[in-house]
């Protein structure tokens, strides 16, 4: 059983940067994909980043292109979402996923799914 956790949400001007970390137990990854995505109220969730351990292959959202970052720790315990120059619409609640059941990105087909952690950027 894999279990994530997500920290490092909270509350920033617009400008800022946030890090937020999803750490994983139980299992691990390598071999597979982890990705954070993102619902703000009344919105759809959207695919924020993700990474492909195995290859190293990194993709974004084009909302957050150029703005986020996507990383894992050599342990590979751990992956990152960098957060810079964040904006008023980035405000969500942002989640970790894992264990992808799709064969490339864009997917939304995960088996395990973390609790989440609020972002919230003001004007």
């Amino acid at each position: 059983q894999l279990h994530l956790v997500e920290s490092g949400g909270g509350s920033v001007q617009a400008g800022g940067s946030l890090r937020l970390s999803c750490a994983t137990s139980g299992w691990t990854y390598t071999s597979n994909c982890v990705a954070w995505f993102r619902q703000g109220p009344g919105k759809e969730r959207e695919g924020v980043a993700a990474i492909y351990p195995t290859t190293d292959s990194t993709y974004y959202g084009d909302s957050v292109k150029g703005r986020f970052t996507i990383s894992q720790d050599n342990a590979g315990d751990t992956v990152y979402l960098q957060m810079n120059s964040l904006k008023p619409e980035d405000s969500a609640m942002y989640y970790c996923a894992a264990d992808c059941h799709c064969g490339s990105w864009p997917c939304s087909d995960f088996g395990y799914w973390g609790q989440g952690t609020q972002v919230t950027v003001s004007s």
